[in-house]
């Protein structure tokens, strides 16, 4: 894979059509003047990536300091926040890689500079794809200790917690590595594609059926105590709001990337395509971003773990 070039190389095998067309950062007169391209500074991209290396070591360090938070569903944020950390690191070690490239620090064609960049591309890929799945895990988790409250400690154990760890951090592993390697393939990326979608879709079954049972339990307190019906639509308006923010985060941050995937199938040469193949950086950027937030939305909300993060 080329190391050196006109974009951010990070999963470069992602920003171009395929391995006979030019890299899509040189597509320009492809385009014309019309074609709008976000440029991302890299100090943006390495303040993003710093941001979320510092939030979510917090969160590792909380979860594995404070015995209190050694259940599955704080592994599984403790996972999450793991695989955030990756995309971080990986991110700014190659940040720094191109700045040092940039600066004439290291030589572009060293057998060693590629072999970090092909690294830096599985890393990368087998974090994302690990994220989404501790993001699926974390879903089911939450369902399952609302609509199996009494079974739950039976049916969500530590050890079957672990291996379910397991078998998603070697799953993440073994498909990103096919995946780099067999990137020109489209059936490939319809696979990473497809994944995105079953994730998406798992997410948003499993959190509107447990907005419909907290509505619905709302409802049943408010008849008991006779309260108003102002104090119903307020938790079912409060809840929406949480769904919202969780699965618009989700697909804002996810599905550009994503959708840059799919295009890449459906239409590599088409001007337009090619104009959303441009901001390739900034579906990254929001992919770090990602990475920022879900600590807000799965760990920091948790008293027990602010309480631990002070400490620490």
């Amino acid at each position: 894979m080329p190391v050196l070039g006109p974009q951010r190389q990070l999963l470069s095998p992602l920003n171009s059509t395929s391995p006979a067309t030019p890299r899509l950062g040189l597509a320009t007169n492809q385009t014309g003047p019309q074609c709008l391209e976000v440029s991302v500074p890299e100090g943006l991209f390495l303040s993003l990536g710093l941001v979320s290396l510092v939030e979510n070591m917090l969160v590792v360090a909380a979860i594995m300091k404070n015995r209190n938070l050694h259940s599955p569903m704080y592994y599984f944020i403790c996972c999450l926040a793991a695989s955030d950390l990756l995309v971080s690191i990986s991110n700014v070690l190659e940040t720094a890689v191109m700045l040092l490239l940039e600066a004439g620090a290291l030589a572009p064609r060293a057998a060693v500079v590629q072999q970090l960049d092909d690294v830096i591309d599985v890393l990368i890929c087998s974090s994302m794809v690990s994220s989404l799945c501790f993001l699926g895990a974390i879903a089911v988790d939450r369902y399952i200790s609302i609509f199996y409250a009494l079974r739950y400690h039976s049916l969500v154990t530590l050890p079957r917690a672990w291996r379910v760890i397991a078998a998603i951090w070697v799953a993440s592993i073994l498909a990103s590595t096919l995946f780099i390697a067999y990137y020109n393939h489209a059936a490939v990326l319809l696979c990473l594609v497809s994944f995105f979608v079953a994730m998406l879709v798992l997410m948003a079954v499993l959190y509107v059926h447990m907005l419909a049972r907290a509505c619905q339990h709302a409802r049943g307190i408010a008849r008991l105590h006779k309260r108003q019906r102002s104090t119903q639509q307020g938790f079912g308006l409060k809840g929406a709001a949480t769904l919202t923010i969780l699965l618009g985060t989700f697909f804002l941050c996810w599905g550009p990337f994503f959708l840059h995937l799919l295009l890449i199938v459906l239409c590599p040469q088409h001007p337009t395509c090619v104009c959303i193949f441009k901001n390739f950086n900034l579906f990254l950027t929001l992919i770090i971003c990602n990475a920022i937030v879900d600590p807000l939305i799965y760990a920091f909300r948790s008293q027990e773990l602010r309480k631990t993060l002070q400490e620490v």
